[in-house]
């Protein structure tokens, strides 16, 4: 690793010669199988784009030139190449740098990324925004991978990307769904045509003379390009979506010669107007296991580099994840009933959809990275009497919150949107934090809103949504593992809109929603070694909330603590304090735990829980400087005079 020892910014890459830069690619390749095996990460896509991110900072002016990557998952080379070599073993580490690019913490991240399919619209905002400010010289470049561009955003880019004065340049990294046909010596020649200077240079000039002569406009230039298209198709026997938005197409290209890749960007770059070049790549290049099985091996925890053997699969652990927990009882509802169908947008086997569909492959649907599809996907299903279970990542659901509103709730419409990860996710970080969703369903009308405390919970759930319910229904659970060991439960109907009492107390209540509240009981228990006696109530249900729960609560206590896994605008504690106020209970202090109004770092779930102060160490300081401020409050003082009151 001699030569990548020596980049410390794009500018060490111009004076290498490409068999330098080769072996810089060999360098890059190395360094982080080392860093990834024993620091957990986004590992197979970031291998797969090692020669790309070095052809385009060889041949950009970058910071200047903007390099707008779509997720982020493909951007450890680009981190180590601009600057952040020596600090990447803190990737993903509380006070370390994150997973994606963040334009806080580099000039060289150009947009934000954490979610799919924002680069070409990002990009082209970029590219229109040079135009305007006359600078001319500015090169955009859009990195987006075939996943991402399911999207319906990406479509949206491209559709919008030929209207617009612009040079954009979107870079298309195709690493497992082929767009093209293969055609042989034919394709071959047109790409050395078509990315050819000369060849470009001379339709330039035969375009330009065609306008000075007012023998075609900018409209009838789209229509020849048009016709061109059709005639390549026609020759080729190909045929590609980009040419129908009239965006100049190149490729495909082997994305892991450095050399050809070199010479097509250097020929392409300069060209005007929008133009799409076509990359194949493998994912997890240059290591076997993963180019074996990218899917495993897109974020596949600590392994042993030596051997590819992942080492958190050698840990002896009883209890289930939650998501195989949602996997494992979607399928014993469905075995009993033959509506039951799942969805989920790109991330079966991250959420456990694939049980289903291995078994029931028929009425199991990944629809791509596609959230508001996904949704109304679901609504179709259900408007005919099926039962769709829609899993979405809770920070991915933010995507699809206008067909909940239009196409699900204002229908009332039987879907089960099952939110995984929902909470602080962890090493992911701000992007990927699920800690919206209770405050944006809440005002939605004909949502049932829950949360299980645990794994039986969680199945409970499930089946009453199934048999207990005829509205959405949302079930919120977070990512990691549950708390019981006997996970598999018999099944029952819980009433919805009803939560529990899980213990006694007379001076604080607390009133937790979802999994946060194991960390409350841990708390509480804590705290009557203390000598503070504190009552715990399971909401279950943020809507319908349990109306007689906070009667009772109001009526018994004067001070009150809710706790919950997201923000507290517009949560659980809202919910509470728009209770008491609605009914006249003015005389309770209420201490709302839950996220604060900003944006999470990432760290580890334990660090995150710490810093926000929701594990129960913070839980309990929160209930001894409660019990603390209401002995001052209700300390009588020694001697009180006849015109003093005495303080309720």
């Amino acid at each position: 690793m001699k030569l990548l020892q020596k980049i410390n910014s794009p500018t060490d890459l111009k004076g290498l010669t490409i068999d330098e830069l080769v072996n810089v690619c060999s360098d890059l390749r190395e360094f982080i199988i080392d860093q990834l095996s024993h620091n957990p990460g986004h590992f197979a896509s970031s291998l797969g784009t090692v020669e790309l991110t070095v052809a385009l900072h060889y041949l950009f002016n970058t910071p200047y030139d903007r390099i707008v990557w779509d997720v982020g998952h493909q951007a450890y080379s680009h981190k180590i190449l601009t600057g952040r070599r020596d600090v990447f073993h803190t990737n993903r580490k509380l006070g370390g740098i994150s997973g994606f690019t963040n334009p806080n913490e580099s000039e060289y991240d150009s947009f934000g990324a954490g979610h799919a399919s924002t680069s070409i619209s990002a990009a082209l905002g970029i590219a229109v925004a040079a135009n305007l400010k006359k600078e001319n010289d500015r090169h955009v470049i859009a990195v987006i991978g075939d996943g991402a561009m399911t999207g319906g955003l990406a479509f949206e880019g491209l559709n919008n990307a030929c209207s617009q004065p612009n040079n954009l340049l979107i870079i298309l990294n195709d690493n497992d769904m082929s767009i093209d046909n293969n055609v042989g010596g034919l394709q071959n020649y047109l790409v050395k045509l078509t990315t050819s200077a000369k060849y470009n240079k001379l339709r330039n000039e035969v375009y330009n003379k065609f306008k000075q002569s007012k023998l075609i406009d900018e409209n009838q230039k789209n229509s020849v390009l048009r016709f061109n298209n059709s005639m390549k198709s026609l020759l080729t026997k190909q045929q590609n979506m980009f040419e129908g938005f009239n965006i100049r197409y190149f490729g495909p290209v082997d994305g892991h010669n450095l050399p050809e890749l070199i010479r097509v960007l250097n020929n392409i770059k300069d060209m005007k107007g929008p133009r799409l070049l076509h990359i194949k790549t493998i994912k997890g290049k240059g290591y076997k296991p993963a180019e074996k099985a990218a899917t495993i091996w897109h974020a596949p925890g600590l392994f042993n580099k030596e051997t590819g053997e992942r080492l958190e699969l050698k840990r002896n652990i009883i209890t289930q994840l939650y998501q195989d927990v949602f996997g494992k009882t979607l399928v014993e509802l469905a075995d009993n009933n033959d509506k039951i169908v799942g969805i989920t947008p790109a991330m079966p086997s991250g959420c456990s959809m694939s049980f289903l569909m291995n078994k029931y492959p028929e009425r199991a649907f990944d629809v791509g990275i596609a959230e508001g599809h996904a949704v109304t996907f679901s609504a179709g299903m259900a408007k005919e009497g099926l039962i769709p279970f829609c899993n979405i990542y809770s920070s991915f659901m933010q995507r699809a919150f206008d067909e909940v509103i239009h196409d699900v709730a204002l229908q009332n419409l039987k879907v089960i949107f099952c939110l995984d990860r929902a909470g602080l996710v962890g090493e992911d970080g701000a992007t990927h934090h699920g800690v919206f969703d209770l405050s944006y369903f809440r005002p939605i009308p004909n949502l049932v809103i829950s949360a299980p405390l645990n794994e039986h919970d969680l199945r409970n759930l499930m089946y009453t949504a199934v048999y207990g319910n005829d509205a959405p229904f949302v079930i919120r659970y977070p990512r990691g593992r549950g708390e019981l060991s006997n996970w598999q439960n018999k099944m029952e109907n819980i009433k919805i809109g009803k939560g529990r009492k899980l213990k006694d107390g007379n001076e604080i209540a607390l009133l937790s929603l979802g999994t946060i509240g194991n960390e409350a009981s841990k708390a509480i228990a804590k705290a009557e070694e203390l000598g503070i006696s504190v009552a715990h109530y399971d909401m279950i249900f943020l809507k319908p909330i349990d109306k007689d729960i906070l009667k009772e609560v109001a009526e018994n206590f004067k001070h009150v603590i809710t706790l919950e896994n997201g923000v507290i605008t517009g949560g659980l504690g809202s919910a509470v304090l728009e209770y008491f106020s609605d009914n006249g209970y003015d005389n309770i202090s209420v201490h709302r735990l839950g996220l604060p109004d900003e944006f999470v770092t990432h760290g580890s779930m334990n660090e995150l829980l710490n810093l926000c102060k929701l594990d129960y160490e913070g839980i309990l300081d929160s209930v001894v400087q409660i019990h603390k401020k209401k002995k001052k409050e209700f300390k009588l003082p020694q001697f009180i005079s006849r015109d003093k009151t005495i303080p309720k």
